[in-house]
């Protein structure tokens, strides 16, 4: 396996293959993205183990979705037996994901318990949905200051996972492995993975202006809430879903394709 280095521009080329390959099968790669979605969100509900649960999937939605993807590119139309086959790697392959998603709750539940010193638990019972967020909360200096350190932390969290699952899946590296390969290919790239933030920024910030402009022209028009809600709910399943399309193209610049099998001699015979 040899990581590449690629210049900046092709941040800007990631988020274009995404949308592209998006548009090719809009309803099945959203339709993908919302099962997935739904399922991890059903678990979190379960008391004490959900949430932990529902954040250990979060690796394994992933490749599920760079999957789809990769299908989607060849010119094959992704099912839910994407999600089937996504798992059908052998049980090694399989373990290796399940330490994957492990290692991401652990991870990711520290950051929220040392957001936590700073004011006193409020982020953390927003984000697992044990309090309302109010205008009077997130104004609070402590929910302030815990909301910019848990994105503060979250950026090298996600770094060591952005390709983790690819390499675990097609080019079977041990998860501590395929942690730190993925880490050094983000700041390799950096150049590159700054572009395609800045890029998927411009159209998500792009998105809701033309979603606020739409919403209100509804209003003024008189149609109802629900409506308004099934607009903004739609445009954030799929903007939500180019942006985990685009994630597969990202690994396929930083890496090479993880080599085929021989055939033997016998085969060949």
């Amino acid at each position: 396996m040899k990581l590449h280095l690629v210049p900046a521009r092709t941040g800007i080329e990631w988020v274009r293959q995404g949308i592209q390959v998006f548009w090719r099968q809009p309803l099945a790669l959203t339709a993908l993205f919302f099962t997935t979605t739904a399922a991890m969100s059903l678990l979190s509900v379960v008391p004490l183990i959900g949430p932990v649960i529902a954040l250990a999937l979060l690796p394994a939605a992933t490749l599920v979705m760079m999957e789809a993807a990769a299908e989607t590119s060849l010119g094959r139309t992704p099912t839910p037996a994407v999600i089937v086959n996504a798992f059908r790697t052998g049980r090694q392959r399989m373990g290796a994901l399940a330490v994957l998603g492990s290692i991401y709750a652990v991870l990711f539940l520290l950051i929220i318990g040392i957001a936590s010193l700073i004011d006193g638990g409020q982020f953390a019972q927003v984000y697992f949905g044990k309090a309302p967020i109010t205008p009077e909360t997130a104004q609070t200096p402590g929910f302030l200051g815990a909301s910019w350190l848990v994105m503060l932390l979250y950026v090298p969290l996600s770094m060591l996972f952005w390709h983790a699952p690819g390499l675990v899946h097609w080019h079977h590296i041990p998860p501590v492995k395929a942690l730190f390969f993925s880490i050094v290919a983000c700041l390799k790239n950096i150049g590159a993975f700054s572009v395609y933030s800045i890029a998927w920024f411009g159209v998500f910030l792009g998105s809701a202006i033309v979603v606020s402009l739409i919403v209100t022209l509804l209003a003024v028009a008189g149609l109802g809430n629900g409506a308004v809600a099934a607009i903004m709910i739609a445009t954030a399943l799929v903007l939500a879903s180019m942006f985990f399309t685009s994630i597969v193209f990202t690994f396929r610049d930083n890496f090479e394709p993880p080599e085929r099998p021989q055939p033997t001699a016998q085969a060949i015979e």
